[in-house]
């Protein structure tokens, strides 16, 4: 494999890209957390310097209920959105997909409207402070039933929020089954009211999570997809269909998917032909950043300004932006 120097965190940082896979559940500071959780009187899961020292996928996502049990306002949620701008913009990125899910926020079930409203208010102080653009992806959790995923849908649809781009669907494959047959009544009409489609599939189960979303859920992107690696047919598929992927590199290994990151299949995917991009997941809970992922793989897989450059591309046209954000991205890109 040849090596290239791996480029400086500056040239990184100014590598026009986006972000289609964060979640605004994982964007919680410790500190923050501690003095939320004091002033609730609600005792803290770990002590605050191993807040986020998590055994595993199952025990992260039962922190994430309670982290998000603790955003009980509509400023706490707007402060939180807007600290993943500020994260966004630091990391060079001019554009993001940002995922929540209703379910893991209990002072917001049954208040969608409000829930999204309060985001909406941090972005759009984020963006008149400069910040970068960010759509929003509402999810749906693996457990849900086929009734709550058509409820979920027809709240979207009734509210056609114009910052809400797309319906997906997140949460412990291994723990919940095969949930694609139940969940694809309310994708096929979500695609139908004109949301975009992205489904996690492929982290914590094998191929046929990543085929069942393609097949099944209609996905215009799918977020992990790293295990279609292990059956070839269906990188051929999401090759043949460039359908994207939005991988994770760090959370994968910090969640115990791949041991080493010379064991990860993104180079892998890449060169069979699969667009391929770079994000940060759960971006401080993971430690992990977008200038990070690009330098943790450049390094590893000796990755030159020509593959930094094509994966900056993927990243932007996987994106769910509207086309005059792109086309500002894909032109800064160029002159890089």
């Amino acid at each position: 494999m040849p090596t290239h120097p791996c480029p400086s965190t500056e040239r990184l940082r100014a590598l026009p890209k986006a972000e289609v896979h964060a979640h605004l559940e994982g964007c919680f500071e410790a500190a923050v957390l501690e003095q939320w959780a004091q002033q609730a009187g609600v005792p803290m899961p770990r002590p605050r310097e191993c807040l986020f020292a998590f055994e595993g996928l199952a025990d992260f996502l039962h922190f994430l209920d309670w982290a998000c049990g603790l955003a009980s306002t509509r400023q706490r949620l707007a402060e939180l959105s807007y600290g993943y701008s500020k994260r966004l913009a630091d990391g060079g990125a001019g554009y993001a997909d940002l995922i929540f899910n209703p379910t893991h926020w209990p002072a917001w079930h049954g208040r969608l409207p409000e829930m999204i409203d309060a985001i909406d208010a941090g972005l759009r102080a984020a963006e008149q402070d400069g910040l970068p653009p960010v759509g929003l992806c509402v999810s749906l959790l693996r457990t849900q039933s086929a009734d709550a995923a058509a409820e979920l849908v027809d709240a979207l649809v009734a509210l056609r929020h114009p910052r809400v781009v797309a319906l997906s669907v997140d949460g412990n494959e291994a723990a919940a089954g095969r949930t694609g047959p139940r969940f694809a009544q309310a994708f096929q009409r979500a695609g139908a009211a004109g949301l975009r489609r992205t489904v996690h599939a492929g982290e914590s189960s094998g191929p046929e999570g990543v085929r069942d979303a393609i097949e099944l859920l209609g996905a215009d992107r799918i977020d992990h997809g790293v295990r279609a690696i292990e059956d070839p047919d269906l990188v051929a598929l999401l090759v043949d269909r460039q359908i994207p992927l939005g991988i994770c590199p760090t959370s994968n290994l910090k969640l115990a998917v791949y041991a080493r990151i010379e064991d990860h299949p993104v180079d892998r995917l890449r060169r069979a032909g699969a667009v391929v991009s770079l994000n940060t997941d759960d971006p401080v809970l993971l430690g992990a950043s977008l200038v990070g992922e690009y330098a943790l793989c450049a390094q590893a897989f000796g990755w030159s300004d020509d593959d930094l450059r094509a994966l900056a591309r993927h990243s932007i046209d996987a994106s769910f932006a509207n086309a005059d954000i792109k086309a500002g991205l894909v032109q800064a890109l160029a002159n890089w």
